[in-house]
């Protein structure tokens, strides 16, 4: 019985060491969604960049960026190529699910990959330039920002040995190509229906940047998945710069109105939560401080005008400014993230007519006749109660008349004047 035990505890060791060292001899990929339709920007480009350093430093044998974007900013998708051209350990790009694109922005990033694969429905390109609005840039601007453009793809492309002529077509005339197209003209690595079977086909690849020679050693690997949380989506969401300039707007006016106004309690809570989260977007896009300071006098000026005679000529001013100042808010960054015009046109129109509906009553209330306190009781009627006594608005005055005539009880007169706590009085005229 001994030996049997023994013999068994044996047996269970070794299956137990057998299955350690199975698995430990298993391949492990770190797969990187990046989609649907995510946009490449500081935000997704802190999510990308982390998750490569991740997979190196928790020893992955290779990434893989399940790519889907429209595109986004130059400088995050310069910031995410050079982080792939730089890892340490391979990087592919799966241009994934079905029906995925890797456009404009998205071309680079697949570019500097090791290997860059594509589902049978995908389809890569249409990588021209644009401005902020969607239209051409200028024609000397345009220039530049062309060649640049070409010369970089093109050499993403020549230095992991794929076609270095599509690249310009890409962004001079924004060509897009299917999947079968882009294998066929040698732009992409291969098709794989499905990542666990990509990773079975490039059992034994050899990748073809001379400056980062891999071995992929990847059929049947452990696959981890991860995607951008809640907390990396929301962050994406808030940092739209229309978003931004209305929750600056909105955390201006919701604590001016607590100052103003204190205790009220709400406003000034959404005012500072605004608030907080508007300069959270300001670090991320940086803002102009030319544009922060003309908005500022804008409001300014609104609140000015609110307190003097300047028959809206301040409101004018402040619009003006107002407009100016989130026209030049976001400046200095690239095209696709400036305040939207027609945004500026409805928010600039809005607070105008607010404005000038407020200036209206206010100034028709201060033509309006007196009509509480002592100078409002000129010209009311009263009863004569006695030789020296009235009765107005409900309280007996003492009174008496300019030529000191007799008052006759129940007689009816009206106030001329007040005199402290003596009114003078005058007889009513007929049919008053």
């Amino acid at each position: 019985m001994k030996r049997a035990l023994l013999l068994l505890l044996a047996l269970v060791f070794l299956a137990v060491v057998g299955s350690a060292g199975a698995s430990s001899s298993q391949p492990r990929v770190l797969a990187i969604t990046f989609g649907p339709d995510l946009e490449i920007n500081p935000v997704t480009q802190g999510f990308l960049t982390n998750e490569l350093s991740h997979a190196a430093d928790a020893h992955y044998n290779a990434a893989v960026i399940l790519l889907d974007t429209p595109g986004g900013l130059s400088t995050s998708m310069k910031t995410i190529y050079e982080a792939e051209l730089n890892a340490r350990l391979p990087v592919i790009v799966y241009v994934s699910p079905e029906g995925a694109r890797a456009a404009s922005a998205g071309v680079w990033v697949s570019q500097a990959a090791d290997v860059l694969a594509m589902s049978p429905d995908s389809n890569i390109g249409s990588s021209t330039p644009i401005d902020s609005s969607g239209s051409n840039l200028g024609s000397d601007l345009r220039r530049k920002v062309i060649n640049d453009a070409v010369a970089s793809l093109t050499a993403l492309a020549q230095s992991h040995h794929r076609n270095t002529k599509w690249p310009e077509k890409a962004v001079r005339v924004a060509s897009n190509l299917t999947a079968q197209q882009a294998l066929k003209m040698n732009v992409v690595d291969l098709i794989a229906p499905s990542l666990p079977a990509l990773l079975n086909r490039l059992q034994g690849y050899h990748t073809k940047d001379a400056q980062r020679p891999f071995t992929l050693n990847l059929a049947g690997a452990h696959i981890d998945y991860v995607k951008p949380g809640f907390v990396t989506r929301f962050l994406n969401t808030i940092i739209d710069p229309n978003l931004i300039s209305l929750l600056f707007l909105l955390g201006l006016i919701g604590i001016g109105f607590e100052i103003f106004h204190p205790g009220v309690v709400l406003p000034g809570v959404v005012g500072a939560v605004s608030m907080i989260v508007a300069l959270y977007g300001f670090s991320v896009l940086t803002p102009s401080w030319g544009g922060i300071v003309l908005i500022l006098l804008g409001i300014a000026l609104f609140i000015v005008d609110l307190h003097a005679m300047t028959h809206g000529v301040l409101t004018i001013a402040g619009v003006i400014s107002l407009g100016f100042g989130l026209a030049l808010l976001f400046q200095n960054e690239p095209a696709g993230y400036h305040v939207n015009t027609w945004l500026i046109v409805g928010i600039g129109s809005s607070i105008g007519l607010l404005w000038a509906f407020a200036l209206s009553k206010g100034i028709a209330a201060r033509r309006l006749p007196v009509r509480t306190g002592i100078q409002g009781m000129i010209g009311k009627k009263a009863e004569v109660r006695g030789p020296e006594l009235v009765f107005v608005d409900g309280a007996l005055w003492k009174a008496h008349t300019a030529d000191d005539s007799t008052l006759v009880a129940g007689d009816e007169v009206e106030v001329a004047a007040v005199n402290g706590l003596v009114l003078t009085v005058r007889p009513r005229p007929q049919g008053a």
